[in-house]
């Protein structure tokens, strides 16, 4: 772990692309302004520790199978053939013209 000591004002850059800076010491509080590329989550560790657990929770969670759709029955009010591809039906060549 590398500790630095900063103060108000001061930076410390990561990756030439993520930058904390210190904003306001109050006391025991140190305020950190952190400016990241949108792409980078940027949590404080509690929620990223909840984060990771609920992450880890859904990947064990064991979920009801799905109840398989009867082939035979076509849904009301659509033919059976009702699969389409740009307005073509299945299996149809799609660049030519009938």
């Amino acid at each position: 772990m590398l500790v630095l000591s900063r103060k108000i004002n001061e930076s410390v850059v990561i990756d030439g692309q993520i930058t904390v800076k210190v904003v306001k010491i109050d006391g025991d509080h140190v305020r950190l302004g952190i400016q990241a590329p949108m792409d980078v989550p940027v949590h404080r560790q509690e929620v990223y520790e909840e984060i990771q657990r609920s992450n880890r929770e859904a990947l064990h969670q064991v979920r009801p199978k799905l109840p398989r759709l009867n082939r035979e029955a076509a849904p009301a009010g659509r033919p059976e053939s009702s699969h389409v591809n740009n307005g073509a039906p299945c299996g149809a060549d799609i660049g030519s013209q009938h």
